[in-house]
């Protein structure tokens, strides 16, 4: 089933991917409640990254922030996997997002803009939400960025 928000990204340029598999013991979703957690998504694109390492090092922050829009479509497929429908969802709640960062790299805010811009530009004001971006050292299969979302969903 495909909706409003799926047209939108459509128009924007996006097919929803199919839900990354989990690389451990965990679940893409989970719904309690009205709100929906994802685990932190990589980048990936059909079962692979599609660059690794740091930003600021062997990642250019252009490259890193389109990673990070990535990572924000593979959370919205996790969404629909337990939501169903994405027009269910009332609003982004919050958004953190994990940058692997060279040492004197200091752009995380602006690499997490990826996944920001393209929430705001699929959900419109439901898209708006608080965030945290985290420098981190490494991540999971040397990924750039991961980023994990809580969304609520309409009851």
């Amino acid at each position: 089933m495909s909706g409003r928000v799926e047209a939108q990204l459509a128009e924007l340029g996006h097919t929803l991917p199919e839900v990354v598999p989990p690389l451990a013991s965990y679940q893409p979703a989970v719904q309690s409640g009205v709100y929906v957690y994802t685990a932190g998504q990589l980048p990936m694109v059909e079962g692979k990254l599609p660059v690794t390492g740091k930003v600021g090092a062997e990642v250019t922050p252009e490259e890193a922030t389109q990673l990070a829009e990535r990572c924000a479509l593979n959370a919205l497929a996790a969404v629909k996997s337990v939501a169903g429908d994405l027009d269910r969802i009332k609003r982004v709640v919050k958004v953190v997002g994990f940058v692997a960062s060279a040492s004197d790299f200091t752009g995380q805010p602006a690499v997490l803009n990826g996944a920001s811009e393209l929430l705001g530009a699929a959900l419109g004001e439901r898209g708006v939400h608080a965030r945290s971006a985290v420098g981190v050292a490494v991540l999971p299969m040397d990924s750039p960025v991961e980023v994990e979302i809580q969304v609520e969903l309409e009851s």
